[in-house]
């Protein structure tokens, strides 16, 4: 298999359900290539889903993308590496987006449950890959024979339909964390919006065929990192009747790769 750059497709679109009751958008998603101390390329990628019942759950979802951002740019800034991250230092990332937050709603009189999210990021270099997570979505992979898997399952309360957020108390311990030493050529981070898509509950397995034809296009690109083309085009299909019928909520999909398939794929999936 040879390798290229990291190109990245990615959008959050706004579910069926908040269109109609006049809602915003509480989905939000940061993608950046940047580089360690000896010049490797490091691929940064964050998706955060709002909690429904927070009133600024949108803001929530953003300051945590961004807060992600600059810790993995000071992080690497500092000389570190990704195969140098490890748990404490993933917390401390958590706890700057629980400060930040704070700070957040401090200035607007509000309380940091008001903007309650989800959090999912992924850190990947050429021989090793970092990947946290609070709440629930999920972040996929290709295993070392090519095959799609899961970093970590959806993360579910302790009733029907709740997860866990980063502004709640516990939310450091309740993070999932994995340090993979191996090179990763394809990641993808999805909000729960389509979890039902992608993922088969029963068996706790990946549906494969969605990624391999999704992925198709990401392959077959010839974009340096960010694919505005095919962001725009994956922003469509998320909105289109053929996903809104099955699912009415927010949707994030973050498709990254550094893949050169060895033909041509046909593509026409977005």
């Amino acid at each position: 298999m040879t390798n290229r750059g990291w190109r990245i497709a990615a959008a959050s679109t706004i579910g069926t359900s908040h269109i109609k009751n006049g809602m915003a958008c509480q989905d939000n998603h940061a993608c950046r290539v940047m580089q360690d101390a000896s010049g490797e390329s490091v691929v940064v990628l964050v998706a955060s889903d709002g909690a429904g019942s927070a009133s600024r759950a949108d803001e929530g979802s953003f300051c945590a993308c961004c807060t992600i951002i600059d810790a993995v740019e000071a992080f690497l800034a500092r000389g570190n590496k990704v195969v140098d991250l490890g748990l404490d230092e993933a917390r401390n990332w958590i706890e700057m987006v629980q400060q930040a937050i704070a700070l957040q709603a401090k200035n607007d009189g509000a309380v940091p449950r008001d903007y309650a999210c989800t959090v999912l990021v992924a850190v990947v270099a050429d021989e090793a890959a970092a990947f946290l997570q609070i709440g629930d979505g999920a972040i996929v992979a290709t295993d070392e024979t090519g095959e799609w898997t899961w970093i970590h399952w959806p993360q579910r309360g302790d009733y029907a339909n709740t997860t866990y957020f980063t502004t709640e108390d516990g939310a450091v311990e309740q993070m999932e964390f994995n340090l993979i030493r191996r090179p990763i050529d394809d990641v993808a981070l999805f909000t729960d919006g389509i979890e039902a898509l992608v993922l088969h509950y029963a068996t706790k397995t990946v549906h494969s065929p969605f990624f391999d034809s999704m992925f198709a296009p990401v392959w077959a690109s010839k974009a340096d990192e960010i694919d505005k083309t095919l962001s725009t085009a994956l922003d469509r299909y998320l909105k289109s009747p053929k996903v809104c019928e099955r699912t009415d909520d927010d949707k994030t999909l973050i498709l990254a790769s550094r893949r050169q398939p060895a033909s041509e794929p046909e593509v026409a999936v977005l």
